[in-house]
């Protein structure tokens, strides 16, 4: 019997909602405005048909990168309520560490996710740029130069990295504006005798990715960043282990996802040989459904699955468990698949959801061009699943985001009617520089992190950690997990809004 093609889910109607969320959070709201709350029996669903504007959201998530910015601000700085910060990070250890992004609401920078940022902006600019408008992708461009001219600066002394400034427990412990930091800015590094290879594999990601960006524009400065990225990646593969952000995961799936980036980069079938030769004992067959700054495994099969084709038939492991995650993505499989909200948000446990949201919604639909390109559907037991399938599922779950929620509010800030008011993040919440430029220093802030006004400077494109498994959102500044917005958020998402500018109904196949 031929398998069947699978659907998405049905729309979730206002009967399940009324059956299974009333119960948590709109009782309230039925209660003191019931004129607010649609009847059980009424005819409505969150399957939405296409109305956001994707070019504005996408034009917001990029913008987000330049009110995370560290160092001194360039002269089209357009944030403009941010000002100059940590102009001297780096100079205690003898290194110029000027600039990069803080990853987060706090102010440290933090290498291994400031490095998984830049390769997935990298990748979301090389898989999707072409569909960009030209000044964001320009601003894209942008926001990744910014990340590798500071990720070249931690690679400047031989036998070391640099790989974060900051001492996270002091500045964790003040709610202070990065203009006026006083914490310690401690900087850590990795090297033969603090072995780091989870940060050196996804540098040399990171770099190698990037050189893709700038072939054509700058090739000098590509040529640059591969070679530095060949360094990192050298270095990871001779040492071990970490100091903060640490990855829980194992350092074997950096390596790995550094060899498939360099290979993809410069061709060179040494890294190829690297995949091929390595894989089984650094855990290439390790199941895994999850893709983010800690764990590469479902990134590095997809990008594997892109470059295999016609070439290495020992990497075709590589397909196959690329395929079975994408059937753990699909409710219909008979596979065991990942959980999902009432309301039809994909949910990991641990906080800061919406990570996974973006970062697995970009796996899907670079999968999906790779189906289209070559032909393929992925085979789920009894059921076919085809690359509009699966762009069918990233566009549900960017719909979420942007406020086809139970909620109804958009998790960006600045896009749409409603979005959090009071998110966690210390240059938002407390008054910009440009408006108070008297110093707040350590605890002065506390009374501003304990207000339950708006941020006063909206991060405009940042998007939140998101509801929880109950599609619940309090907008409390406190619960970070919900509503700190981080770099590695944002950065999937900005090539699937790019997808979805050209394709807002999809159905697109690529030839």
């Amino acid at each position: 019997m031929a398998p069947r093609v699978a659907s998405l889910p049905p729309p979730i109607s206002v009967h399940r909602l009324c059956v299974r969320i009333l119960p948590v959070y709109l009782l309230a709201v039925a209660v003191a405005a019931p004129w607010l709350v649609p009847p059980c029996s009424a005819s409505f669903s969150f399957g939405f048909p296409a109305r956001h504007d994707y070019r504005d959201a996408l034009a917001k998530s990029i913008l987000f990168f330049d009110a995370q910015r560290s160092g001194r601000l360039p002269p089209g700085q357009r944030a403009s309520w941010r000002g100059d910060s940590g102009v001297s990070d780096g100079a205690a250890a003898g290194v110029d560490l000027e600039g990069g992004y803080y990853d987060a609401g706090d102010n440290v920078k933090f290498g291994f996710p400031m490095a998984f940022t830049t390769t997935m902006l990298a990748w979301s600019v090389l898989e999707f740029g072409d569909s960009m408008p030209r000044d964001e992708r320009r601003h894209a461009t942008a926001a990744v130069r910014w990340a590798t001219d500071y990720l070249l600066k931690t690679l400047a002394q031989p036998g070391v990295i640099f790989v974060q400034v900051g001492d996270p427990w002091k500045d964790h412990d003040c709610w202070e504006r990065p203009e006026d930091m006083d914490t310690e800015r401690t900087v850590y590094n990795v090297s033969a005798g603090r072995p780091g290879s989870e940060i050196a594999g996804e540098t040399a990601a990171a770099l190698a990715a990037a050189s893709m960006v700038f072939r054509e524009a700058d090739p000098v400065y590509a040529e640059t960043l591969l070679e530095h990225a060949r360094e990192a990646f050298e270095f990871a593969d001779t040492a071990g282990g970490c100091p903060f952000y640490c990855d829980f995961n194992g350092y074997q799936d950096e390596l790995l996802w550094g060899a498939a980036w360099l290979r993809r980069a410069s061709k060179d079938d040494t890294f190829l040989q690297y995949i091929q030769n390595n894989g089984k004992t650094l855990g290439a067959e390790d199941s895994s459904n999850e893709f983010g700054w800690d764990n590469k495994h479902a990134g590095l099969n997809v990008l594997v699955s892109k470059f295999i084709e016609g070439e290495v038939l020992a990497l075709q492991s590589y397909k196959e468990f690329a395929d079975s995650f994408i059937c753990t993505l699909i409710p219909e499989s008979s596979s065991p698949h990942i959980t999902y909200t009432p309301g039809g948000m994909l949910y990991k446990p641990g906080g800061s959801n919406m990570q996974h949201v973006t970062s697995i919604s970009f796996l899907l639909l670079t999968y999906a061009k790779y189906l289209s390109k070559s032909s393929h559907t992925v085979n789920c037991g009894d059921i076919s699943v085809g690359p509009v399938t699966l762009q069918q599922q990233a566009k549900k779950q960017v719909d979420y985001l942007l406020g086809d929620n139970p909620m109804k509010m958009s998790y960006m800030i600045g896009y749409g009617d409603r979005y959090p008011q009071r998110i966690h993040h210390r240059a938002s919440s407390l008054p910009s520089i440009k408006d108070h430029p008297q110093r707040i220093a350590c605890k002065e802030g506390t009374p501003y992190y304990n207000s339950s006004g708006s941020n006063p400077n909206p991060l405009i494109g940042a998007v939140v950690g998101g509801p929880g498994e109950d599609d619940v959102y309090e907008d409390d500044r406190a619960d970070f997990r919900k509503s700190e917005p981080t770099t590695y958020i944002n950065a999937p998402l900005v090539g699937v809004l790019a997808f979805l500018v050209d394709n807002p109904n999809p159905g697109h196949i690529w030839h």
